[in-house]
């Protein structure tokens, strides 16, 4: 499956903004967000006025670069939210959120998203009993998560939660940190997403 594998910082200058790609780096003043706030490349330093499209466009690119998902997969969530019941922004960004990936970063189990695709792809993470090792599953309310396996994981995962401590944690999962466990309280709303996400610009561009 095709993924990006450049640097990953490089994504959040050009967005303008920290999307918090890297972990714990995000979080010290070695972020290159912090070190260099102009755009990456040559003429990064230009600042240009976006058109109506260009809004829409970085907008996109921001939540997708975000979530760690290309292009393809992002217009099949933006399908699957045309189709649900509700408003097509809410939808989306719910399904987003709900990807197991994100619930183990959320939660404060892995220090970023890469982090936590690994622990999933390691057949370190249980859903209602079963072992599920695919980073899009779509968690439902009352789900409830669980790593498991060797004492190595329940480690590194118990090192994650105390270098996450002080973060907030989304009061959609209920974190139980001694079992390493997560519930899924209710289903995510946007005011639950820490970075802020216009999804109507995002509709606009797929909707011309």
């Amino acid at each position: 499956m095709a993924r990006y594998i450049g640097p990953l910082c490089r994504q959040c200058r050009r967005e303008g903004m920290k999307l918090f790609l890297k972990g714990a780096r995000c979080n010290t003043e070695k972020c290159a967000v912090v070190k260099r706030e102009s755009n990456p490349g040559q003429h990064g330093a230009m600042r240009k006025k976006l058109s109506n499209y260009g809004m829409q466009l970085r907008e996109k690119q921001k939540v997708k670069r975000m979530y760690g998902i290309l292009e393809r997969q992002f217009r099949r969530y933006f399908h699957f939210a045309t189709k649900s019941k509700g408003v097509t922004g809410k939808m989306l960004l719910q399904f987003l959120e709900r990807r197991l990936d994100n619930v183990i970063l959320r939660s404060g189990f892995a220090l970023s998203r890469n982090n936590s695709r690994q622990i999933i792809r390691h057949n370190h993470v249980l859903v209602n009993d079963k072992r599920v090792n695919i980073a899009s599953y779509l968690v439902k309310a009352d789900d409830i998560v669980k790593i498991i396996n060797d004492e190595k994981t329940k480690k590194n995962t118990k090192d994650n939660i105390e270098f996450t401590k002080n973060i907030e944690k989304p009061k959609w999962l209920d974190i139980n940190e001694t079992n390493l466990t997560i519930k899924i309280a209710r289903l995510p709303e946007k005011e639950d997403i820490p970075v802020p996400i216009e999804e109507q610009l995002i509709i606009e561009l797929y909707s011309k």
